[in-house]
């Protein structure tokens, strides 16, 4: 027992190292990160605060023009895009004009502040969960810290909720803390630290990923699946130790499949508050790769229903997700196509976009590979989660699977050239390697061995040979 104390401590230590060396890395930029979206959350998050929409549009045009003299386009192409040559000054002019000019076009209600169009505004009204995250640290710390801190409380839980997930899927603890790592080194910390809602969505993500792995497993801290009609099971990696089984072992034993729903409901629904499109798509790719998962299953003779209960219970929020946005008169996929046609409802809506919408497809994803053929991080990523996929047994591939086709698939919705450089779009799409390639760290997993030989034990007339394979005696037939 204090060798397992001993072991759970290091595990712990490890978690709090990386998070810590994050934290520090950190602090080296506090701002700089604004977008031109971030100006919307941050007006919303004021006026929920209490303060005049006036007001609350002020302080985060301050907050925003700050920002962009600290983060040039070059440096990090996602965040604020000021002006060549604008200064700080004429950046708040600028925003203020802007402000008094869609006041006057009649953008006098809402809780942001008018910096467009009500028809495009109307896109964060119906977020309210990122700018209530915001209100306590914005209140406290003020934007600037602030919205630091709330970024990073997000990236770290993201983090924590990925180490989680692999270690109740049996991985080793250093499998664990790489995944962590990863996490943080990635976009995805890239993006969760950024003043955004695409941060809060994606460790709420997380968050489903580690439910939904819960959901998955047939046994506590093994990823055993019993065929179909015998008594034999899949036994543990033969490489694992003691370190594996104290850490997940614990965790396992406390977390089982009510504590999975639980987390798969509520992720997502907050995630719906925060981003319900990405709530969506997250929920029907989870339901589509869980189904294929639970054919391939039954198709080996095993029993897929674990399997089957976690694709119907994501494919039914994916309905009241999408019943809910509707039921809201939330913008839904025709707008966001309108949106991108015709540059934020600034121009006449196209009576057909469709077309448009898909040869704009065409244009988007060719850049996209072309970029990453001249930048392969995510391509040489990708090859290894697939060669996890064909070497390795766990239950939260398929999940890292789903999860990195909602990124795909948010992505799609949003073909912008304007986003060819950034991550926030298609984030989810890094939680495959962040989940997969970690895994390669650990001895493969076998079927119908054990880690230590089991002694034979007496069961009827015949003896139990420490496979759960009943071995008959010489003489009782053959």
């Amino acid at each position: 027992m204090p060798n397992i104390r001993r072991i759970q401590h290091r595990g712990l230590i490890g978690m709090l190292l990386v998070a810590v060396a994050f934290t520090g890395l950190q602090l080296t930029a506090v701002t700089g990160r604004a977008s031109p979206d971030t100006k919307n959350y941050l007006s919303y998050a004021l006026s929920l605060s209490g303060e005049s929409r006036a007001e609350a549009g002020r302080r985060a045009i301050a907050y925003t023009c700050e920002s962009a003299r600290h983060a040039p386009l070059p440096t990090i192409p996602w965040t604020s895009r000021k002006a060549p040559g604008e200064t700080g000054e004429q950046c708040v002019r600028r925003l203020n004009d802007s402000m008094a000019y869609w006041t006057r076009r009649g953008n006098t209600s809402g809780m942001t502040a008018p910096f467009a169009n009500q028809r495009f505004m109307a896109i964060f009204e119906a977020r309210p969960g990122y700018p209530l995250f915001l209100v306590p640290f914005v209140t406290v710390l003020g934007a600037t810290w602030g919205l630091w801190l709330a970024g990073l409380l997000v990236a770290l839980a993201g983090s924590v909720c990925v180490l989680l997930a692999l270690r109740a899927a049996g991985a080793s603890r250093r499998a664990g803390l790489a995944g962590q790592a990863l996490y943080l080194a990635l976009p995805t910390g890239t993006v969760a630290m950024n003043p955004l809602s695409d941060g809060l969505s994606l460790a709420l993500g997380t968050t489903v990923v580690l439910g939904c792995t819960l959901l998955l497993r047939t046994r506590p801290g093994t990823d055993a699946e019993p065929r179909a009609g015998t008594g034999t099971t899949s036994r543990p990696d033969p490489g694992a130790s003691a370190e594996r089984r104290a850490g997940a072992g614990r965790w396992a034993g406390a977390a089982g499949p009510r504590t999975g729903t639980a987390l798969v409901v509520g992720g997502f629904a907050l995630m719906f508050l925060v981003r319900y499109s990405q709530a969506l798509l997250l929920a029907a790719a989870l339901a589509a790769v869980l189904l294929i998962r639970a054919a391939w299953l039954h198709r080996k003779g095993r029993r897929p229903a674990p399997v089957l209960r976690a694709a119907g219970l994501c494919g039914v929020l994916a309905v009241l997700v999408h019943a809910g946005a509707h039921f809201l008169s939330w913008p839904m996929g025709q707008d966001s196509a309108q949106d991108l046609l015709t540059h934020h409802y600034q121009r006449p809506d196209r009576p057909d976009p469709w077309p448009e919408f898909f040869a704009q497809e065409r244009v988007f994803w060719s850049a996209w590979l072309r970029l990453q053929a001249s930048r392969p991080v995510l391509p040489v990523l990708l090859a290894l989660s697939a060669w996890a996929l064909l070497k390795r047994r766990s239950a939260v591939l398929p999940v890292a699977v789903a999860a990195g086709a909602a990124g795909l698939l948010n992505q799609a919705g949003h073909p912008n050239l304007d986003q060819l450089l950034g991550h926030r779009l298609i984030v989810f799409v890094w939680l495959l390697p962040v989940l997969a390639v970690p895994l390669l760290l650990d001895r493969p997993r076998t079927e119908g061995a054990s880690p230590l030989p089991a002694q034979p034990k007496k069961v009827g007339g015949g003896q139990r040979d420490g496979t759960v394979r009943v071995v008959q005696q010489a003489g009782e037939g053959a």
